[in-house]
């Protein structure tokens, strides 16, 4: 799971027909955390909003935490950051 911050969004009129109605959003790493990604797009289906603290799943497990298991996903905000300490 990744922790990052909501950036920006994508609107996609044409997709795999398992998406539409779904909403895509850019996710970038925060910097704390050790990891070597650049931004990701992640279907988001909490409602998060461009500035927010969310939690990524990615994989399988973002299929599964967005209901989709059907659906080509790689990447779910599956969380909103309410507080982080440390962050």
């Amino acid at each position: 799971m990744i922790i990052g911050k909501v950036v920006g969004s994508i609107v996609a009129t044409r997709k795999n027909e398992n998406l539409i109605g779904s909403k895509f959003m850019i996710v970038e790493p925060l910097k704390s955390m050790d990891c070597n990604l650049n931004r990701i797009v992640a279907v988001d289906n909490v409602g998060a909003g461009i500035g927010e603290i969310v939690l990524v799943a990615q994989g399988s497990a973002a299929r599964i935490g967005c209901g989709i298991d059907s659906s080509p996903v790689d990447a779910a905000i599956v969380g909103i950051v309410d507080d982080g300490v440390g962050l």
